[in-house]
């Protein structure tokens, strides 16, 4: 190699970022990460219990729209499909863009798309406003899982990540609540009522926006792209914010440095190959959990009213009443297990959420086949079981963004989550169709053992092939694709490490 060469390649960086983040406290600076990047859940929450529930009257001709009810079912698909893209395209921009730029413009599209669909004047403007919507949210867990992840010190990283998901069920909740005030007509009118609803994840989002101008870029991203200065500096002022909060900083063990040579850019075919060639159990355990989780997930929640009409005959005005309990279950899992992950660990709290899950929808499935089961104990056993499964379905998120190297985070989550999301819509077509004419409770009662099956299943792939995860740097559970480490080992199998 020449002399002019061999000068413009990128030096090797020793650097305890990685090591002078994870000895942090909690402090009030992490709360503020917390607020500012856990919304988007709360947010997407939100949009999907606003459409369940604006859908009756959107076919009103008083609504200004008086579209179809076969119409009102593409609203969630293309919702769906928005989520897909924004995932893939931003998942691949935060990794090469920063975390910062990204869960700033992500929540921008958000608000313009939700905004806007308030002031829809047909079902196609319509249809375009919630796919820009569903962009911004599907960008938006790429970029935040990210970013928590990277800021907050690893004794705390399990609870804080479950916890800050499973908060989609607070949106769901929110959503609900305002949809018995601002969908009444006696209150409202409906033509404005629905309208008005969709500006309340907008008005929360404006008040965020705020906040995340506070919050830095993540200075792991910055020491793995070729911002070494840059990522001392941001650690620097992290620390001096932490110590101005009254706390004393201990010093960080020298052994604990890692090396870099910063790369601003990793081809998608090096990501394919670390992903499914490195790391071929890891993809194996996050498909399998994410598939699992979200299966059931979509089984439940799309089926759960036709379920409560056609066999407990609740009147569907009644439904947004036994919901209410459901969210709430399915939001003090994660808040209430949380730090278990921590502490017990990983895999054992996967096993346990994931099989507890399992048992209490299998004998919920025995319960109603032999129709011994009323709307109120049915809801009951849902939110017994959705206790444990949103904790474990917070966990799948958790596992798919810590387990693969932080240069491709992003796109990790992405690809897992949109597996998610074909596996729910296919299990939200599939239940709905097995209630069918509600003649028999046969059919879906076999959906229910199969879905209780796939949770357990879920749940035995992280007890054999998951990773202990708990209280480790990011950096001791994958290294750094730009860690010199992972470069000698491959320069020594005869390999570029970012060959193109």
């Amino acid at each position: 190699m020449s002399e002019t060469a061999a000068a413009t390649q990128p030096q090797a960086v020793r650097s305890l970022v990685p090591a002078r983040m994870d000895r942090l406290p909690w402090t009030r600076f992490h709360t503020m990460i917390v607020v500012g990047l856990g919304v988007s859940w709360i947010l997407d929450g939100l949009e999907v219990q606003l459409v369940a529930n604006v859908g009756a009257i959107i076919t009103e001709d008083e609504s200004g729209l008086g579209i179809s009810t076969a119409q009102v079912g593409l609203l969630a698909s293309v919702y769906l499909i928005g989520q897909v893209v924004g995932a893939l395209v931003f998942g691949r921009l935060t990794d090469r863009l920063g975390r910062r730029k990204l869960f700033i413009l992500t929540l921008a599209i958000y608000l313009i798309g939700s905004g806007l669909a308030g002031a829809s004047w047909d079902l196609y403007s319509f249809l375009f406003f919630r796919f820009i919507a569903g962009m911004g949210i599907g960008g938006e867990y790429a970029a935040i899982n990210s970013a928590i992840d990277e800021l907050i010190p690893a004794k705390y990283r399990g609870r804080v990540d479950i916890a800050v998901n499973g908060t989609y069920w607070a949106g769901a909740l929110l959503g609900s609540l305002g949809a018995l005030v601002l969908l009444d007509p006696d209150n409202i009118p409906m033509f404005w009522g629905w309208r008005i609803a969709f500006f309340l994840g907008p008005v929360l989002g404006l008040i965020i926006i705020y906040i995340r101008r506070h919050i830095p870029e993540s200075p792991r991203w910055q020491l793995t792209h070729g911002y070494a200065d840059e990522a001392e500096r941001t650690v620097e002022d992290i620390e001096r914010t932490v110590e101005g909060q009254g706390v004393t900083l201990e010093r960080v063990d020298e052994g604990k440095a890692i090396e870099v040579v910063g790369e601003k850019n990793i081809p998608l075919t090096t990501v394919a190959r670390i992903m499914f060639r490195e790391y071929p159990r890891r993809a194996v355990l996050g498909g399998t959990m994410m598939i699992t989780q979200s299966f059931l997930y979509n089984a439940i929640f799309f089926s759960y009213a036709l379920v409560l009409r056609d066999f407990f005959d609740v009147a569907p005005e009644s439904v947004p009443l036994y919901f209410i309990p459901f969210a709430i279950g399915n939001l003090l899992g994660p808040l209430l297990l949380g730090h278990l992950f921590d502490t017990w660990g990983r895999r054992r709290m996967i096993l346990l959420t994931y099989g507890l899950a399992a048992v209490v929808l299998a004998v919920a499935a025995v319960l109603f086949n032999a129709g011994a089961l009323t709307a109120v104990t049915q809801t009951v056993l849902w939110c017994i079981c959705f206790f444990f499964a949103s904790a474990g379905a917070s966990s799948a998120y958790l596992t798919v963004s810590e387990i693969f190297p932080i240069e491709l985070r992003g796109q990790a989550i992405a690809f897992f989550f949109c597996i998610a999301q074909l596996s729910g819509a296919v299990a939200a077509a599939t239940y709905t169709a097995l209630i069918g004419d509600a003649s028999s409770r046969g059919p879906l009662t076999v959906g229910y053992f199969i879905g209780a099956a796939l949770m357990l299943l879920g749940g035995l792939v992280a007890w054999f092939i998951g990773i202990n995860a708990e209280r480790q740097s990011l950096e001791d559970i994958a290294d750094p694709v730009t860690s010199t480490k992972r470069r000698g080992a491959v320069r020594a199998e005869g390999a570029n490490p970012l060959s193109r």
